[in-house]
């Protein structure tokens, strides 16, 4: 018999995921707790929940990781996430800024069938509004290969094909800027003292903190 989740609970292994994907290591409570905006005694409490369902292996100052089980069902939530947010930017026209939270919600619907038919219906999409890939529905993902244009050399070139934050605040910021999906960019300077930098892109100049930089995803051209 399937092991019911609740809410919480496949919220916390979507963010170990996450927290996963960004270190080679186990998960720290203290780590998991800063996502989680909780206190560390909360998400221990929970993590032996998990470890109980055998969803996650947990040991007292070492951390916690994904067991297959967790894993996979992380992998489906990140899915349904990721389709909903493709769905409500492509067909209901809402902004990229806008999704993350209500796709939050219905990433917790149950039925794979309503999914794997919003996939067909979005035509099977590879990536979502922010450039995360979309795991299919075996599970298998594609993941970036972690080249942020802060660390994109002067005089090179490289398109811009993730984001790193998607916090409403910061993709209403690159709206601002003109910064997409897709722009081309070319690093022109980059100061010593803040480690800001100069590009162009759509043919004018601009300059970008290091914060905004560090949180961009590009693929070198």
């Amino acid at each position: 018999m399937e092991i019911q989740l609740t809410q919480t609970e496949e919220n916390y292994l979507k963010s170990i995921y996450s927290l996963e994907l960004s270190s080679s290591k186990n998960v720290s409570t203290t780590l998991l707790a800063k996502k989680m905006k909780t206190k560390a005694s909360s998400v221990t409490d929970m993590i032996k929940k998990l470890a109980d369902k055998d969803f996650v292996d947990y040991k007292k100052y070492r951390g916690v990781s994904l067991t297959k089980g967790g894993n996979t069902i992380a992998v489906k939530i990140v899915r349904k996430h990721r389709l909903w947010e493709v769905f409500l930017v492509n067909k209901l026209e809402y902004s990229w800024d806008e999704v993350h939270e209500i796709a939050e919600q219905l990433e917790h619907i149950k039925s794979d069938t309503l999914i794997d038919k919003l996939e067909e219906f979005l035509e099977f999409p590879t990536h979502d509004p922010h450039g995360d890939p979309i795991p299919d529905k075996e599970g298998n993902i594609e993941h970036h290969k972690n080249i942020m244009l802060s660390s994109v050399k002067v005089e090179n070139s490289c398109k811009i094909i993730g984001v790193k934050d998607s916090s409403s605040e910061f993709l209403k910021y690159l709206d601002s800027k003109n910064i997409h999906l897709g722009s081309i960019v070319k690093v022109i300077s980059k100061e010593v003292f803040d480690n800001s930098i100069t590009i162009e892109i759509n043919k004018q100049l601009l300059s970008i903190s290091h914060q905004i930089s560090k949180n961009l995803f590009v693929k070198i051209l």
